[in-house]
């Protein structure tokens, strides 16, 4: 029967965290970054906000470690922003010919020495 007692209590804190789990609250992106700059501004202590919050101090580091990180990823991507796909396919092309330039040239200039060292031998 000792088993029997343990079964049920492992079946309802099965239950509880079930319950608990679809029952925790989601905060939606507006939510977390009033939260991380009403800690940023300073005006209470993290913890004090945590508690009138109802979140983990952890949570609120985590959550100010990826708002800091987002903002510091958006600056530097305003220097060097990513490509989308159809500028790439415009570099590509525009590539793609000035190769051909280059060995069109490059072809030109070996004919044009060739052709300046054979003239310089049939004139002796």
């Amino acid at each position: 029967m000792i088993k029997k007692s343990g079964t049920s209590k492992d079946a309802a804190d099965k239950l509880v965290r079930g319950i608990k789990r679809k029952t925790r609250k989601h905060y939606s992106a507006e939510e977390k970054i009033r939260i991380v700059l009403a800690g940023l501004r300073g005006e209470e202590s993290i913890s004090a906000l945590c508690r009138r919050e109802g979140i983990a101090e952890s949570l609120y580091y985590s959550w100010s470690k990826e708002f800091l990180e987002a903002g510091k990823a958006r600056l530097s991507g305003d220097t060097a922003r990513q490509a989308t796909a159809p500028e790439v396919k415009e570099l590509r092309s525009e590539s793609a010919t000035l190769k051909e330039v280059v060995a069109e040239l490059t072809l030109e200039n070996r004919l044009l020495k060739k052709s300046m060292i054979g003239d310089g031998g049939d004139d002796e």
